[in-house]
């Protein structure tokens, strides 16, 4: 009986079953291809994480025998362990590990490190990798959540698509409330209803999903393709393939049955719970309360405004789930918008701008030690060089008496107050971390003059200064001495734990660093030393970084013409002899603004998405809601409210369900802004320019132009009914 009545139900009522298809074929489209196109950036992320820094999980750092390895090998969730020969040393070995189940890495490690006889720090994590697993360090504070931001992205846009294909839902059960009554009368139970309605939406909406499901990866393809062609040009980019995953359509293929699945049983259920007799009286009409009042809408609107704010409240359930899905879909729209334009001025401000003044061209000198490299004079000597640094990176301890703590330091409580464990005491002294920055020659020489220190190549320049992070926020540091400046020498100590050490004098103390574009890690000691001093001491300090690095100032106001010329004879003349690579500040900030441009165009799209679904979710509740008033119009006309009056109702209706999702909004958008802004540290004045309040506003007036669009429709239908019909009868043409 049931499969009969759906299937003369499906074939008698083509309108609602193709408005229910099309629903599902959208829902199942969207998720489709949102999900393969995050499947894509994942991968993308992922594999390209791999390509620059390395696919091992976890790092142990000291290993002296190689029956260490084997017992790393050994470990019951390990896969395999691999020497790093490019850091590794002749006296200790790093080795990278691979797990199983990176899962339990943070708990594997400490016994891995503890059972081979090392200190805890002599494990490390590749938390980037870790992250894009959505695994992250439990003693991480403020971890990565890029990846689940993603996922509650998906999960936001899975619920609204459940209130679009609801609304398709409801329009077609509402229509048969009172075939259902009757049902109801001859012994049907509510069982059997929901039954029978979840039977047709599955007949309705199985051959739509599939079809959906496989245009979406289609789409995803295209997209994926487009976004590769933009971004071919963009230096450091890969080009991966197109990766498609058999679990990626089994959860698109479960999100979309899920999706169709509670969008059917929401109106079934409460269909079915409908007593016969409610049922076999109401036909779908709207049950006005005489009893509500809307003393806004009647104070500005007259008697169409009491109407329109009694039928409002007659379905106010039913517009929850339209305003819940326009909010979610504006709130997401206009929440991406800001936190790129905060993302754009955050970088510009922190990177473009910090170093605009500091470089042109810098060069990467691959696997050379600096005292190795045989053409800083002849870079010097290169057409539209203005200024050269050569310089390498290294690293040692640095022990302070207690005594030689700044009043400004010891004010605040002592260094481990403010820096916590990064900084030790032992044996009556600090040992800070110090930083070593290696200059040629020239260059150290021009840094003392600049700074009125004597120049000299015997000694260091130290950087004294200690960010008092207790008083002063990361964007605008306040700085205060690290130690007193009246120490003639620095001993600076093998930061691998050696015994050896370095006496070096003390040239100066400052609180201004060369521009090498370098940031420099808080709470350290930087030194700055020549390089003839280096050669001196190279032995007791440590190994220094592998690469050495090339700092040029071209002449002032160079174009980017002239800075690519130059970059390309910096480059000619150092790979005759080096392997190099190298960049340029403005090239630099093109390819920052193209990628910015590239994700702001794939967000820009999701949004779009998101607004689309919001859009047709309003007009189909809308034109839902109207076929539901025709008797309820029909009444109102009987008594004399006239055509005119009913389309100053509906133009009152349309309003109010448009702003109010618009006036949830922007308060929920200027608190985000608010928050972002104070957690970024940033001024309000800063801000406010940068807010893509046009963007915002276009996106407001289609919401009102959308509903005002549906209302149109559906009215001018309503409107051309004849009255007596619709009073006698419930259906519409």
């Amino acid at each position: 009986m049931w499969k009969d009545y759906s299937r003369s139900f499906i074939k008698n009522s083509r309108a609602s079953s193709v408005s229910i298809m099309v629903a599902a074929f959208i829902a199942s489209l969207f998720l489709s291809f949102l999900c393969c196109m995050f499947y894509n950036f994942w991968v993308y992320e992922v594999e390209k994480i791999i390509i620059e820094e390395g696919g091992w999980q976890g790092r142990i750092t000291g290993i002296a025998h190689e029956e260490d390895i084997l017992t790393i090998q050994n470990f019951a969730n390990v896969e395999k362990a691999i020497v790093n020969e490019e850091l590794s040393t002749d006296q200790e070995t790093v080795v990278d590990v691979y797990f199983r189940n990176a899962r339990t890495i943070f708990q594997d490690m400490p016994l891995i490190v503890r059972q081979l006889g090392l200190e805890d720090d002599a494990a490390s994590y590749h938390l980037l990798l870790l992250s894009r697993y959505l695994i992250h360090d439990p003693q991480d504070e403020t971890p990565p959540l890029l990846m689940t931001f993603y996922l509650v992205v998906l999960l936001l846009l899975s619920l609204s698509l459940i209130l679009v294909i609801h609304n398709s839902f409801a329009v077609s059960m509402n229509a048969r409330i009172h075939q259902f009554g009757i049902f109801s009368s001859i012994g049907a139970t509510p069982g059997q209803i929901r039954t029978c309605l979840m039977q047709e939406a599955a007949v309705l909406c199985a051959a739509p999903v599939m079809v959906g499901i496989l245009l979406g990866i289609a789409l995803s393809y295209v997209t994926k393709q487009g976004i590769e062609i933009i971004g071919a040009d963009m230096p450091g980019r890969y080009n991966i393939n197109f990766s498609y995953h058999p679990a990626i359509f089994a959860v698109t293929l479960l999100v979309s049955f899920l999706t169709v699945l509670f969008s059917a049983w929401i109106p079934a259920r409460k269909l079915s719970r409908m007593t016969p007799l409610d049922a076999i009286r109401g036909t779908g009409g709207l049950k006005l309360k005489k009893k509500k009042h809307s003393p806004v809408l009647s104070l500005l609107f007259g008697t169409e405004g009491e109407l329109a704010g009694n039928a409002l409240k007659a379905q106010k359930k039913t517009l929850r789930t339209s305003t819940l899905s326009l909010t979610l879909s504006f709130f997401g729209f206009t929440m991406m918008l800001c936190f790129f334009a905060l993302t754009d001025l955050s970088t510009k401000y922190t990177y473009f701008e910090k170093y605009q003044e500091v470089w042109d061209i810098r060069a990467t000198i691959k696997n050379t030690k600096i005292e190795d490299f045989g053409l800083t004079q002849a870079l010097a000597e290169t057409e539209g060089v203005n200024d050269l640094v050569i310089y390498q990176k290294a690293e040692a301890l640095i022990p302070i008496p207690e005594e030689a703590i700044s009043p400004e330091l010891a004010s605040l409580g002592g260094p481990q107050a403010v820096a916590g464990s990064s900084i030790s005491l032992a044996e009556g002294s600090w040992l800070v971390k110090a930083p070593i920055i290696i200059m040629n020659d020239d260059a150290f020489m021009r840094y003392c003059e600049q700074l009125g220190i004597t120049p000299r190549l015997d000694g260091t320049i130290m950087l004294n200064q200690f960010w008092d992070s207790l008083n002063s926020n990361f964007r605008h540091r306040k700085m205060i001495p690290f130690i007193k400046e009246n120490l003639d020498s620095a001993v600076l100590r093998n930061k691998d734990g050696g015994a050896e050490t370095a006496d070096i004098p003390i040239l100066g103390y400052t609180g201004e660093v060369p521009g090498l574009r370098e940031e420099y890690d808080d709470y350290t000691l930087v030194q700055f030393i020549p390089l003839s001093l280096w050669e001196k001491i190279k032995g007791q300090t440590g190994e220094p970084q592998k690469d050495t690095y090339i700092r040029i100032l071209a002449e002032k106001g160079a174009a980017l013409d002239e800075l690519n010329a130059l970059e390309d004879r910096i480059l000619q003349l150092v790979s005759a002899s080096y392997e190099a690579e190298s960049e340029n500040r403005v090239e630099e900030k093109i390819t920052n603004d193209r990628i910015l441009s590239s994700y702001k165009l794939i967000i820009g799209s999701f949004c779009t998405l998101l607004a689309v679904i919001g859009i047709a979710n309003v007009f189909s509740y809308t034109l839902g809601f109207l076929r539901q008033r025709k008797r309820e119009l029909a009444q109102y006309m009987s008594v004399g409210l006239t055509p005119a009056g009913i389309r100053k109702l509906f133009c009152i209706e349309a309003l109010v369900i448009a702003g109010r999702p618009v006036l949830i909004t922007l308060p929920l958008t200027v608190f985000f802004i608010i928050f972002t802004t104070k957690a970024s540290f940033l001024e309000p004045l800063e801000v406010l320019p940068e807010i893509p309040v046009p963007i915002i506003a276009a996106f407001s007036l289609a919401i009102f132009a959308f509903v005002g669009l549906a209302y149109y429709i559906g009215g001018k239908k309503m409107l051309g009914c004849s009255l007596a019909d619709s009073l006698r009868d419930d259906s519409m043409a």
